[in-house]
């Protein structure tokens, strides 16, 4: 238990709202910003009750085994640990997505690259008599390909990664949410065995040396940081998508905006042209 979590009142009489309070407070002096989002989704977990229930029972007894079992987590927030990490899910493009230390965690401007891809295809590719292949590089735990089978059932979608722990992850959520995808382990597109249609990725793109949060410490490096100030694996991949991406294909990347001149002229070596630069999402048409 946290030593600098005593109780304020009798065990008998510690309240949700008290320990919210508590939990609160310790946050904003760890310089943890989302405090209070961070202490409410910890107890909501514990208690395995939707956020929103807490606003309407703050007075409620919270059991000594649940403030146990709360404060246990709230010592693993302190040390900087992702709350998506302590209760094992994150949200992505509105559904929930099991994420693991095998994992990053999903983050919210990962989301372009799905607005990307709905842009990118075809108004009539349900009608064409192949289904579109779309193969995810780098999955991870496989938000933005089995978003994309979800939002486009008639697509067919392989899940790439060079971490078989990462790919267990990804089948584990594509089983969960009913989204028929395929999964294989290669690096990059080394072993993937057909020409896409399109490629999505979001690779490792951290410089090293960045200044960056304590909570990515915590993070898997090998699916955080590259070489080449962060883009020596976009690289590779815009050299292996000539070779493996359609005539007339698309290549929709993620990376950091100081990265985007560097990849949009090497993307031009193989035949990409950018068609749209979406926040850290582009967007590339092969005409070469």
């Amino acid at each position: 238990m946290n030593a600098n979590l005593p109780p304020k009142t009798p065990a008998n009489t510690f309240t949700i709202a008290d320990w919210l309070a508590e939990a609160t407070r310790q946050l904003v002096f760890a310089d943890i910003p989302s405090a209070r989002l961070d202490a409410e989704l910890l107890l909501a977990h514990t208690l395995r009750k939707p956020r929103t229930w807490l606003h309407g029972h703050g007075d409620e007894t919270l059991s000594e085994r649940h403030r146990e079992i709360a404060n246990a987590r709230l010592d693993l927030r302190l040390d900087r640990v992702p709350v998506a990490y302590i209760i094992g899910h994150k949200e992505f493009y509105g559904r929930m997505f099991k994420v693991t230390t095998a994992t990053l965690i999903p983050r919210p401007e990962s989301e372009s690259l799905i607005a990307l891809l709905n842009e990118a295809l075809p108004r009539n590719h349900s009608l064409l008599p192949e289904a579109l292949k779309v193969v995810d590089v780098g999955t991870g735990s496989g938000i933005l390909g089995i978003t994309a089978k979800l939002e486009h059932p008639e697509l067919d979608v392989t899940l790439l990664d060079i971490s078989r722990h990462a790919l267990t992850v990804a089948q584990d959520n594509a089983a969960t949410l009913n989204a028929e995808v395929n999964t294989l382990q290669s690096d990059l597109l080394t072993s993937y065995p057909f020409i896409a249609d399109v490629i999505i990725a979001n690779l490792p793109y951290v410089n090293p040396e960045w200044e960056r949060s304590p909570e990515t410490n915590h993070e898997p490096a090998e699916a955080l940081f590259a070489t080449n100030n962060g883009l020596s694996l976009i690289f590779e991949l815009l050299i292996q998508s000539k070779e493996k991406l359609a005539y007339g294909g698309k290549l929709i990347l993620e990376a950091d905006p100081e990265q985007h001149p560097a990849i949009i002229k090497e993307a031009t070596k193989y035949g990409l042209v950018l068609v749209k630069n979406d926040g850290y999402g582009l967007l590339f048409d092969k005409l070469a």
